[in-house]
This record gives structure tokens, sequence and C-alpha cells, in this order.
């Protein structure tokens, strides 16, 4: 009978491991980047009125 060959199954699931790691990276910097561009969007639409200083 054939030994298992512990090191390719512990090296797979380091490798799926790393893998939900990166894509959970991915998602939270595309929501990151979403709400940075809505706040922006948000900014963007009070400079544009005029402040009156009152002079």
């Amino acid at each position: 009978m054939a030994k298992p060959n512990y090191t390719f199954e512990k090296r797979q699931k380091e490798l799926a491991k790393k893998k939900k790691k990166e894509e959970k990276r991915l998602k939270k910097l595309a929501q990151g980047t979403k709400e940075a561009q809505s706040e922006q969007s948000s900014l963007a639409g009070d400079q544009d009125t005029p402040i009156d200083n009152g002079i």
C-alpha cells in the first residue's frame, strides 16, 4: 500500500488558505474604495456652494 503524502496535503491546505485570505483582502479593499468614492462625491457637493463671509 502507498504511503500518504502529508506534505502535499499540507501544501494544498496552505495554498487554499492563502487564496481565501487574498480574496478577503481584495473584497475589503474594493469595499473601502466604494465608501471613499461615496464620501468624495458627497463632499464634492458641499464644496460647490459658495461661502459668504459677510464682507
